[in-house]
């Protein structure tokens, strides 16, 4: 069985040293977690720590998933991902 080494989350695109500190101090440590737990729960549980991260994170977050650039996300991707931090409000 091969060990593998987890993915920095910081190597992902769209994920700086302060984001990826903030999922570090919420359970999701490396990039494979928080492709297990996905963009919504990883946002759920930032907005539950930290009140004030607003919705460019969860775009962000969404983003390092699909290897893209935030602000290119497609436009019914990013109205779901709209109403859902708007039903967190």
């Amino acid at each position: 069985m091969m060990s593998h080494n987890p993915t920095p989350l910081a190597s992902l695109r769209n994920i700086g040293k302060e984001i990826a500190k903030k999922l570090q101090s919420v359970d999701i440590p490396t990039a494979e977690e928080l492709k297990r737990v996905g963009s919504k729960e990883a946002f759920f549980r930032l907005k539950t720590l930290y009140p004030n991260v607003c919705l460019v994170t969860l775009y962000a977050l969404e983003g390092a998933l699909t290897d893209t650039e935030y602000n290119q996300l497609p436009q019914d991707v990013k109205q779901n991902l709209k109403a859902y931090g708007d039903s967190l409000k």
